[in-house]
């Protein structure tokens, strides 16, 4: 299992700097082609842009994690941050009532779950750093 932790992380980090890339070069057709997105304003190309270089810049994190063992603690618990920060704030969205219970599973795969892995990284790599 071990060893898989690494590739895990690499698969992660692959995805989250691939969707920031979308995001970069063609945010117009990302704001249309993710469900549910166009349901939480309208088009800012500006802020779509901004988060699609948190999502290369996490992203980057994980893959480089992946590779540098001595780096991964940091790298993954800070990207593990951002991710729980966003999960956590689409559940308030729920609990204030600017959305509906139904958005949580449509948002699971891309919100929730990155957001699981990556804190499960996160403390694998901190069980397993060399605290010297």
């Amino acid at each position: 299992m071990p060893k898989a932790i690494p590739v895990l992380a690499g698969i992660l980090g692959a995805g989250l700097a691939g969707n920031g890339v979308f995001m970069l070069a063609a945010p117009e057709a990302w704001y249309f082609a993710v469900p549910g997105v166009t349901t939480t304003g309208p088009f800012n190309q500006h802020f779509l842009r901004d988060i699609g270089l948190i999502f290369v810049l996490i992203g980057s994190g994980f893959a480089y994690g992946a590779a540098r063992p001595g780096q991964r603690s940091l790298l993954w618990t800070l990207g593990a941050v951002w991710l729980s920060g966003h999960a956590l704030f689409h559940f308030w969205e729920v609990a204030v009532g600017i959305c509906g219970p139904e958005v949580l599973p449509r948002d699971f795969p891309s919100v929730t779950l990155p957001a699981l892995i990556a804190l499960a990284l996160s403390v694998w790599s901190f069980r397993h750093a060399d605290h010297r």
